[in-house]
Parts: C-alpha cells; structure tokens; sequence
C-alpha cells in the first residue's frame, strides 16, 4: 500500500464512526481534520469532496458490520446456531451510542443523496439475505420446516432489528431489543424439526 493509499485509508477509518455518530450533513470538514489532524489540503488531496468521505466512510462500516456478522454465522453449525449467533452481535456488538451504519446513514440519505440511498439498499439487501441463507440452509438440511417463508421471515427480521436499534439509541434502553431478539428466537424454534 502507497503512502496515498494509506493517508486515504487512515482519513477514512477515523472519519467513519464520526459520520456514524454525526451524520454526513452534522459532520464538518472541520471535525474530520481536527480528527485526522490534516490540513484542508491533506483531505482533499485525497478525496474529491465530504461526499466522497462520507461513502467511503459508510463502505468501510458496512465491511467491519459484514465481517462480523459473516464470522458470527461461520462459527455455528446448524441453522439454529447461526441464526443465533447473528443475534448476539447485534444484541451486543451493535449496542453503542453510535448505532447501525445502515440505519444511520440510511435515515439521512433517504431522499437526499442519491448514491448513499444506493449504497444503503445495498446493505439492506446483504442484511437480509444473510438470515434469508440461514433459513432455506435450514430448509434444505431439514432442520426447519417448509412451512417458514424464507424471504418473509428475513424481512421481518432485519426491520424488527433494525428499530429496535433505532429504539435503544432514543429511549437508552435494551427493553426493546431483548422482546424483539427473544420474539425472533421464539418463532424460529417454533418452525424447527
């Protein structure tokens, strides 16, 4: 790696939980060279414009959520494992005032930034396609029943979570998160073999 490379890569890794906590239109140039300690120039040296930060930014959380989750559902062996080790990452890993990546920056591209909204939907559909693999895995292995609609049952689930991640973050509470984990885990040992 460059020293470019690696200037664009530390500019990135400092900025991201910044974003993630302030937002693409809370988070100013300012705070991103008092972070990294760079000049104006240093930065945009290096990117385009805060844009560009910003999806970069978001790129590199969604890889670190993905590498955990996908190390999370690794480590189990049947359905019921892995689906149960996803929720632990999110029931644990995810609980810090800064929130969901997909959640946060999602929320503020909705309707404003195009290629953000892009990015988001991208991660969306990772999301969920991982509890999707997970329950027709389970189908298939006869571990869980046909009568579970693997496409419904990842949509609920990823939307279930991801308020609830939206709720601990406004009430400061794991109230909601552990009913909803706990109700995700109840109906999915109710479609087991």
């Amino acid at each position: 790696m460059s020293k470019a490379e690696r200037t664009r890569q530390f500019i990135i890794e400092t900025s991201a939980p910044i974003i993630n906590k302030k937002g693409m239109a809370g988070t100013s140039l300012s705070d991103i060279m008092e972070a990294t300690k760079l000049a104006k120039g240093g930065i945009y040296g290096n990117f385009e414009n805060k844009e560009e930060i910003c999806k970069e930014s978001f790129l590199y959380l969604r890889t670190q959520l993905s590498t955990k989750l996908n190390n999370a559902v690794a480590e189990g062996k049947s359905a019921k494992e892995k689906l149960f080790n996803l929720l632990n990452v999110y029931a644990n890993d995810l609980n810090t005032a800064d929130g969901c990546p997909i959640l946060n920056f999602g929320t503020e591209a909705d309707d404003t930034n195009p290629v953000m909204k892009e990015q988001v939907k991208k991660a969306i559909h990772s999301a969920q396609s991982r509890f999707f693999t997970i329950v027709e895995d389970g189908i298939k292995n006869k571990e869980l029943s046909s009568a579970v609609n693997p496409k419904h049952f990842s949509i609920k689930v990823f939307a279930m979570i991801e308020g609830a991640i939206l709720c601990r973050k406004i009430l400061g509470s794991d109230e909601q998160m552990k009913i909803v984990l706990e109700s995700i885990k109840t109906e999915f040992e109710s479609y087991m073999l």
